[in-house]
C-alpha cells in the first residue's frame, strides 16, 4: 500500500553556519511537529526517496521556524536542502481532541449557511493570530474570509466535507 504523506513545511533557505534551515511552516501544530527528537522526511527534486532527518533544535525567528537536524550540523551539509518539502506520513499525524481538525480535513469542504445556501469551498486557512481564518472560494465573486470561531462556525462534518456557518451581517461582501 502506498504511504500518504502530508506537507508540514518547506525549507526556503539556510540560516547561519551551524546547519540551521529556515522553514515556512504548513502544519497546524508546529511546536509538536518540530519538537527535538521528531523524525521528518524531506522530499527533494532529483531524489526518488525522501531523506529522513531528526530534529535537533527548533526555534522561531521572525516569521520562520529555524530547524537544525542531528544528521547535518553545518552550513555545507544543509545547503542542498533548500527548497525541500518537509512531510510526515499519515500514521504520524496523531489523534486530535473532539472539535479539532487538521487543515487538510477542512480545505475542500463546502460551506453553507444555516439556511442551506452554498457559499463556496474552503481553499486556504490563514493563521494570523487569535483564531484561524478560512478563505472561502466563491464562483464569480471575491473570496470570503470566515473566522473560525464558535459564534460563526456551527457544524463541521469532515466525512461529508460540509461546514455550516451562521452568516452574520457584514461577514461576506456580496
Amino acid at each position: 500500500m502506498t504511504k500518504r504523506w502530508f506537507n508540514v513545511g518547506k525549507i526556503v533557505n539556510t540560516h547561519g553556519i551551524k546547519g540551521e534551515v529556515r522553514v515556512i511552516s504548513k502544519t497546524d501544530f508546529a511546536e509538536e511537529r518540530y519538537k527535538p527528537g521528531n523524525t521528518l522526511y524531506l522530499f527533494m527534486d532529483g531524489r526518488n526517496e525522501p531523506v529522513e532527518v531528526t530534529v535537533n533544535t527548533h526555534r522561531l525567528h521572525k516569521q520562520f521556524h529555524l530547524l537544525q537536524f542531528k544528521e547535518r550540523q553545518n552550513l555545507n551539509e544543509v545547503e542542498e536542502l533548500k527548497n525541500a518539502i518537509i512531510k510526515v506520513p499519515e500514521e504520524e499525524l496523531g489523534e486530535l481532541n473532539e472539535g479539532e481538525f487538521y487543515f487538510h480535513e477542512i480545505i475542500g469542504c463546502e460551506v453553507f449557511t444555516e439556511e442551506g445556501e452554498l457559499i463556496g469551498k474552503v481553499k486556504e486557512i490563514l493563521t494570523p493570530g487569535a483564531n484561524d481564518v478560512w478563505v472561502i472560494g466563491r464562483k464569480g465573486k471575491k473570496d470570503a474570509l470566515i473566522p473560525y470561531i464558535e459564534s460563526v462556525v456551527k457544524h463541521i462534518d469532515v466525512r461529508e466535507k460540509k461546514i455550516e456557518i451562521e452568516l452574520m451581517e457584514g461577514l461576506i461582501d456580496e
